[in-house]
């Protein structure tokens, strides 16, 4: 008997000795392939601008995905019988499709969120009737903080249902300011010339708030009134929940007094 039959009938159990090299093989390109993509989309995000969590949860996708390519592998060359792989696949597959429909529509979901990137972490936006800032993104829900104080996460399979509009003119901070823009109408019984007296006035008692001078423009006029977009400057995010109403409140009152005058 030769060391090679020896080796197949003794110490490997009627496994050949080519198994355990391929079984090896496999193991260390699964690992390897893992490293280079960590590594691939770590460097991404970094010139992205990706947020941590969104970094972390696609890289987390990733891992799963080698894992499960690497664990298919091990048991096709292993030589597990096809029976038995039949039928924790079956088993598999009934209980994953039985108990994770919302969670893979949610996952697939953010995976088309990521792609297209809607809004970002620090957007002000409004999905559906949800209005607030966007604080995390994550593979299955996005959490957005209202003006009410509240933290709602939504489910990203309910966003793709959701109209979404973002008030973020730039939502990531520049020269030490965010930007939002919000839009306010008027009728025409107050003028133009009075209406930017208005405006002008506002911003200058609202101007030690901001960390640059808001501004505004006029957007579109008809025969019912004129809709103008103010852009609005705050250090941090959250200070347009304070912000907004208190330069709503001053225009309208600047503006019901002008409008006294003219009746």
């Amino acid at each position: 008997m030769g060391l090679e039959d020896y080796l197949y009938n003794t110490i490997f159990l009627g496994v050949p000795l080519i198994t355990y090299i391929y079984l090896i093989i496999i193991a260390v390109v699964s690992i390897a392939l893992e490293r280079l993509i960590t590594r691939y989309l770590r460097r991404f995000a970094k010139r992205t601008h990706l947020p941590r969590n969104v970094t972390n949860n696609v890289i987390l996708t990733c891992r799963l995905l080698i894992l499960v390519g690497a664990v298919a592998s091990l048991v096709k060359v292993g030589g597990l019988p096809t029976d038995w792989i039949l039928y924790f696949s079956t088993i598999g597959g009934a209980a994953l499709g039985f108990a994770s429909t919302k969670t893979i529509g949610n996952f697939v979901a953010g995976l088309y969120l990521f792609a297209i990137r809607p809004f970002r972490v620090g957007d002000y936006v409004r999905i559906g009737t949800v209005e607030g800032i966007v604080e995390e993104i994550t593979i299955n829900y996005t959490k957005v903080h209202t003006i009410g104080d509240n933290i709602v996460f939504i489910a990203n399979l309910q966003i793709m249902d959701r109209d979404i509009t973002s008030f973020s003119y730039n939502s990531e901070e520049v020269d030490g300011a965010y930007c939002y823009t919000f839009e306010v109408g008027f009728d025409h019984s107050v003028s133009t010339t009075k209406i930017e007296e208005i405006f002008n006035a506002t911003f200058e008692d609202c101007a030690g708030s901001c960390p640059r001078r808001s501004s505004y423009m006029l957007t579109r006029s008809d025969a019912f009134g004129r809709v103008y977009t103010i852009y609005l400057y705050v250090k941090k995010p959250q200070d347009i929940f304070s912000l907004r109403p208190r330069i709503a409140e001053e225009l309208f009152k600047r503006w019901d007094k002008e409008r006294t005058k003219t009746q």
